[in-house]
């Protein structure tokens, strides 16, 4: 190569290592880690507020890690996971690269106008438990969604053959969508959750344990790891990686474990927070930087994921308890909702009220807002009137309201990440699925 080729190799180079570092400043800016983006960027002479598509380091790291192995990212087994024994011979997906904000926020926080119309749903029946379904969960890749109940089950289901089912006639009789049935449980469920990776669904309970049980294996009932808490077990969540995860409990502070080890660490600055302050709901960001807790002193919190501080506490977001909270996919806003009767959109790195969203009554059930898979609109209960009803997610307008079809207000509403379809279950036993346009 000639001194030309040498000199455009040297400028491709420098412009490769110049966006690296801007990916990385960003990466570590958005994350609200500020001290450690302050000094990357005046090592190397980045501008800190350098504009990168959100997750662009994470998209390129596993897109890069893929073509090393020239193959795409796959899963990792559970006998690797916790060196149990446990054989899963394939993941269920590939590592998901976590997917942009469909809706600027933070671009059109003042639009006003029309709103956007709700798909037409339509609803079926598709199981019923032994007593309340207390809660649902799609795993990453929206191809499982799993129910947990106070009878002390789990119910996994195939949404595949859920929409099988919904056909008007099905060719090989009745299909049954409910693939796996677990029972390991001495107290109702609380809160599930899918491994990012792996064949594995983790459940928290009453009986102040989370099980691992793995549905790679047909004639499984029960689990093959238990980690057992101090307390009752709220609300559960993987970090993004797999290797570990958060448990809301009634302490009021998250309890942090090593999937692999079983250790559980606590965060030390959690002085302010009152011994009334148990969490009702704790969730990741998408790419574990953060963490949401939503607790019954009414407050949302958020924490730093690795160092596991508690980085800005939003005191009062809501009168009585705070039910739930969850990071947009971009993670730069958290939406929450309470027993007051109101779910509100807040600013992660300014912990800014932006939006709120009125008109539904929840002030019993443990009831969640959730954002449908595009993040075009919110989800929530009405109470009293047993509907689900529907936001314009960005201009905060009512769209519609949907008949429940529960026998009293459903108790749980879960959307699917990956398509427009949920799940309600509730009170009367049931679950139900909505799907557009079946």
């Amino acid at each position: 190569m000639g001194m030309d080729g040498n000199f455009e190799q040297i400028l491709h180079e420098g412009k490769l290592f110049r966006d690296v570092n801007a990916f990385i400043v960003a990466h570590l800016r958005d994350n609200n880690l500020s001290q450690a983006a302050s000094a990357v960027a005046s090592a190397t002479m980045t501008p800190l507020d350098v504009e990168v598509p959100p997750n662009r380091l994470l998209d390129l790291v596993s897109k890069g890690l893929a073509v090393e192995k020239g193959e795409p990212i796959k899963g990792v087994s559970a006998s690797t996971l916790f060196d149990s024994g446990a054989s899963v011979p394939v993941a269920y997906g590939s590592i998901p690269v976590p997917r942009t904000s469909a809706i600027d926020f933070s671009a059109q926080l003042d639009v006003k106008g029309p709103s956007k119309s709700f798909p037409e749903h339509e609803t079926r029946h598709i199981s019923e438990h032994k007593n309340v379904a207390r809660c649902a969960r799609f795993s990453p890749d929206g191809r499982y969604v799993a129910t947990g109940s106070a009878d002390t089950s789990i119910k996994l289901f195939e949404v595949a053959k859920v929409k099988q089912m919904l056909l008007p006639e099905a060719k090989d009789g009745p299909v049954r969508p409910v693939i796996r049935t677990f029972y390991d449980h001495m107290q109702p469920i609380n809160d599930l959750d899918f491994h990012p990776q792996s064949t594995i669904v983790i459940s928290g309970a009453k009986d102040h344990t989370i099980k691992f049980f793995d549905f790679s294996k047909t004639t499984a009932k029960r689990a093959f790891r238990v980690i057992q808490d101090t307390h009752n077990v709220r609300s559960v969540s993987f970090h993004p990686s797999g290797d570990y995860l958060l448990a809301g409990t009634d302490h009021p502070t998250p309890h942090l474990y090593d999937i692999n080890t079983f250790k559980c660490y606590l965060s030390a600055n959690t002085d302010d927070i009152p011994g009334n302050a148990a969490i009702n709901q704790i969730r990741y960001s998408s790419t574990g930087g953060m963490y949401v807790t939503a607790s019954k002193d009414g407050a949302i919190r958020l924490w730093d994921g690795v160092s596991a501080k508690c980085v800005r506490p939003i005191v009062g977001a809501h009168g009585g308890e705070a039910t739930s909270g969850i990071f947009t996919k971009d993670y730069r806003f958290v939406l929450s909702c309470g027993k007051d009767s109101t779910i509100k959109l807040w600013e992660v790195g300014t912990g800014r009220l932006v939006k709120q969203y009125v008109g539904a009554t929840h002030t019993h059930l443990r009831c969640q807002a959730v954002f449908s898979d595009t993040e075009e609109f919110i989800l929530s209960i009405d109470e009293p009137r047993n509907e689900i009803v529907v936001w314009d997610a960005l201009t905060a307008v009512e769209v519609t309201r949907l008949r429940s079809n529960h026998t009293g207000a459903p108790r749980w509403i879960e959307h699917s990440p990956v398509e427009p379809a949920f799940i309600s279950c509730g009170t009367d036993r049931s679950v139900r699925f909505w799907n557009e346009g079946i």
